[in-house]
C-alpha cells in the first residue's frame, strides 16, 4: 500500500511524516529559527538549491511544518502546500503571488470581510481590476470571466450566508481562458474538501478552523500543484514573512489525528440541528446546504458528502430579538470565531461583517436577524434544548 492508497484517516495520523535519528513515535517539533551547515561549501550549495529535506531558515522552512504542508497536500488532494501564519495569510499570499498590475479578476460577491479588504483596498490599489459576481448564477460567471482574466476566487461555501458554488462550472469556464482558481475552502473544511476534485488550481484553508479547532492556534495553508506551491507562492510568502511557527505546525499535526472524527461529528450534528430548526415558527429561514430546501442543495451534495459544520439561520424581529436570544443561550458561547469544539453563535452583522456597507450586506442577505450556529462537540441533545430554550426568550 502506497500513501496515495492510504484512507484519508490513515493519511491524516501518518502522511508525510519525517522521524529524527532517535525515532519518535509522536512527530518532532524543531523549534529552531536556523540550521548548521558542516562546511562553507555546503552552506553554499544548499542556498543555491536546497534539497527536500534541507532547511536554510525558520521563515523558509521547517521540518516540523513541512510535515504539516506534506499532511495537508496529501488529504486536500494536491502535489503541495505551503504553510502560514493565518488563514488571511494564505488567502492574500496566494492573491499577491500571483496577480499583477492590469490582471483581470473575476470573484464572487458572498466573501468574507477581510477577502473582500484585500481585492477591493489593495489589489484594486495597484492596478488589478476586480469584478464581483452572484456566485450561485453560472451566468454571471459566464458573462464576466473574460479573454484576458487572470485569475478567479470564491469561497466553496460562503460565510456566513451558506452560499455554494457550482465549481465544477466555474473552473470549466476560468480554464477556457486559462485563468487560474482560488478556492477559500475554510467552511467546506479539508474533510470535505472537493477543490482539487473539481479540478479548482489552488485551495486555501484557515487551519485556526477545523484543523486546530479548539482554540488555539492561527494557522492557514496553501494547496496546489507543485510547481506553483514552490515557486510564486513561496517565494512571495517566505520574502514577505508570512511563514507558520513550528509550535502551532506541530499543534495542528497533532490535531489532524483527529480532524476526520471532529468534523463529521460536528456535521452529523449541524444537520440534526438545521433540521430541527428548519420548521420553528420564531425563524424566517434556516440555511444548511445539507437541507433539501437550501437554494443549491443539488449542487452542494453533488460536491460533497455534507453541508459542513455551521448552520445560519433568521430570526424574526431583527437585531433586538437576535441579542434577545444569544444572550438567552447557556452551552453556546458568543464568539467570531467558527469550527470549533465548543459550540459557538455570531451575530455577523453587528461583528465579523459589522464594517461592510449596508448596501452590501443587504446584497449578500446579511440582516440584523441573521445568526451563524458553529457547531462543536456537545450533545446534540443538549445543543438542541438550548436552542430550543433560547428562541422561547425572542
Amino acid at each position: 500500500m502506497t500513501e496515495k492508497t492510504r484512507g484519508k484517516r490513515t493519511t491524516l495520523v501518518h502522511g508525510g511524516t519525517r522521524r529524527s535519528q532517535y525515532g519518535e513515535v509522536s512527530e518532532a517539533m524543531f523549534l529552531t529559527q536556523g540550521f548548521v551547515y558542516d562546511t562553507a561549501e555546503a552552506a553554499e550549495e544548499r542556498f543555491v538549491q536546497a534539497g527536500p529535506d534541507e532547511f536554510i531558515y525558520a521563515r523558509y522552512g521547517n521540518p516540523t511544518v513541512r510535515m504539516f504542508e506534506d499532511r495537508m497536500a496529501a488529504i486536500t488532494g494536491y502535489e503541495d502546500a505551503f504553510a502560514t501564519a493565518s488563514g488571511m495569510a494564505a488567502v492574500n499570499g496566494a492573491l499577491m503571488a500571483l496577480l499583477k498590475a492590469g490582471d483581470h479578476v473575476v470573484a464572487s460577491r458572498a466573501l468574507f470581510g477581510s477577502c473582500l479588504y484585500v481585492l477591493e483596498s489593495v489589489l484594486a490599489r495597484f492596478g488589478v481590476e476586480i469584478t464581483l459576481v452572484d456566485g450561485t448564477d453560472n451566468a454571471a460567471w459566464d458573462a464576466a470571466i473574460r479573454e484576458d482574466t487572470t485569475l478567479v476566487f470564491l469561497e466553496a461555501i460562503s460565510n456566513p450566508t451558506l452560499e455554494v458554488i457550482d465549481l465544477r462550472h466555474v473552473v470549466e469556464v476560468s480554464h477556457k481562458v486559462g485563468a487560474k482558481v482560488i478556492v477559500d475552502d475554510a467552511m467546506a473544511t479539508p474533510i470535505y474538501s472537493y477543490a482539487a476534485e473539481c479540478g479548482a488550481d489552488i485551495c486555501v484553508i484557515s487551519t485556526t478552523k477545523h484543523v486546530d479547532g479548539q482554540g488555539r492556534m492561527l494557522g492557514g495553508v496553501v494547496c496546489g500543484d507543485r510547481e506553483t506551491i514552490r515557486g510564486p507562492i513561496e517565494t512571495y510568502l517566505k520574502h514577505t514573512g508570512a511563514a507558520l511557527n513550528p509550535f502551532s505546525a506541530w499543534v495542528h499535526l497533532k490535531s489532524l489525528d483527529t480532524l476526520d472524527l471532529r468534523v463529521r461529528a460536528q456535521a452529523g450534528c449541524a444537520l440534526q440541528i438545521a433540521q430541527a430548526l428548519e420548521t420553528h415558527s420564531k425563524l424566517a429561514r434556516v440555511s444548511y446546504p445539507g437541507l433539501a430546501s437550501h437554494p443549491q442543495h443539488e449542487v452542494a451534495m453533488s460536491q460533497a458528502e455534507s453541508g459542513g459544520t455551521v448552520v445560519a439561520f433568521e430570526i424574526d424581529g431583527g437585531k433586538e430579538a437576535c441579542f434577545r436570544f444569544l444572550n438567552a443561550l447557556e452551552i453556546f458561547t458568543i464568539s467570531n470565531n467558527f469550527a470549533d469544539s465548543k459550540s459557538i453563535v455570531t451575530h455577523p452583522a453587528t461583528t465579523t461583517h459589522q464594517r461592510l456597507p449596508q448596501a452590501q450586506k443587504d446584497i449578500l442577505g446579511i440582516s440584523m436577524g441573521l445568526v451563524r450556529l458553529s457547531v462543536g462537540l456537545e450533545d446534540p441533545d443538549d445543543l438542541l434544548a438550548d436552542l430550543m430554550q433560547a428562541l422561547e426568550a425572542v
